[in-house]
């Protein structure tokens, strides 16, 4: 995109579109509503998807935060719609938002504001591009993370880089956490961010090809513990899929196999076949692993609550010398 910044740009009140469908966008959209710089004309976000045991259309976070707000909101099914786009463009924003969205924007999209189109995204960049980079970051044991506000281009998160911002990944820490720590940091640098790129003070930073990466989707199946490996990325695979999907193994109960779901680990320096529970009392449930052992905190057996392990082992029949799956 050509730059056409106007270092004379009155910044109070920046007129802008935020684009955001999920939880995380929130912060970043609540605090530029919260800022006298900025003039948020208008949300668009995700059309209501079904969700619940009875499937009925849900309104996404950003939707409910923008109608609280007062703000004109937009739900187009495809954000190339032409109605969609004509709409859009009566706004007249300077600066369009984009934070947690859920689509690809289009080249029309991306050129409709003077000062293009900027993204909020939770990743140190170039690492981790792309839709799951809090939980790849936890799933690879990074020492540590971070928010981008980047100009959007054309390709998957491949825009230039305007600010960053780094933070530790605590050893406990799960997706759920740094979530809410990266979403509250990502809207503390965009309105810090935006005033100075908006006066011509910030030129975007080309990404590094070299060192990118990509942080694909997660899926249900990826939830799943496979026993041959070491107990620690058993226990970073328990941490980054915390809330969704869940980390799980299968176990065989009056011979029926059932679902177990596991919240809370520890590794533990044992030595088993993969699988194998090495202990189960009072004192924990702790599996084999390829490397060293899993020491279960907190579990889930299918159809029932979360509880500790000891009292999962009051209830259940899991010796030692069965095997999960």
């Amino acid at each position: 995109m050509v730059n056409r910044m106007n270092t004379s740009l009155t910044i109070r009140a920046l007129p802008l579109v935020f684009m955001g469908t999920a939880e995380m966008a929130c912060a970043s959209l609540r605090a530029l509503l919260q800022s006298d710089q900025f003039a948020v004309r208008a949300a668009v976000t995700q059309p209501d998807r079904p969700k619940g045991r009875d499937l009925k259309p849900q309104p996404s976070p950003v939707k409910k935060l923008a109608l609280a707000a007062g703000l004109p909101l937009l739900q187009p099914e495809q954000a190339r719609d032409p109605a969609f786009l004509k709409r859009l463009a009566e706004f007249n924003p300077e600066v369009i938002i984009v934070a947690a969205y859920g689509q690809m924007l289009p080249q029309s999209i991306l050129d409709l504001p003077r000062l293009g189109c900027l993204n909020v995204h939770a990743s140190l960049l170039p690492k981790y591009r792309g839709a799951a980079p809090i939980q790849w970051a936890i799933l690879n044991n990074d020492p540590e993370t971070g928010v981008t506000i980047m100009q959007m281009a054309a390709g998957l998160d491949t825009g230039g880089i305007l600010s960053q911002s780094a933070t530790p990944i605590g050893p406990d820490e799960t997706a759920a956490s740094l979530h809410d720590r990266l979403a509250v940091l990502g809207a503390e640098l965009l309105v810090s961010t935006l005033p100075r790129y908006a006066a011509g003070e910030i030129t975007p930073k080309p990404q590094d090809e070299a060192r990118a990466s990509y942080a694909r989707k997660i899926t249900k199946e990826d939830g799943r513990l496979d026993w041959l490996q070491s107990a620690l990325a058993l226990r970073n695979r328990v941490r980054a899929f915390t809330p969704w999907p869940g980390a799980y193994a299968f176990w065989t109960c009056q011979g029926r196999r059932r679902l177990l779901k596991i919240w809370r680990a520890q590794t533990e320096p044992r030595q088993g076949r993969p699988g194998e529970v090495l202990q189960a009392d009072r004192a924990g449930l702790i599996i084999a692993c390829g490397t060293d052992a899993l020491r279960v905190d907190e579990l889930q057996p299918e159809s029932a609550r979360r509880m500790s392990a000891p009292e999962f082992l009051a209830g259940h029949e899991l010796p030692p010398g069965a095997f999960l799956e």
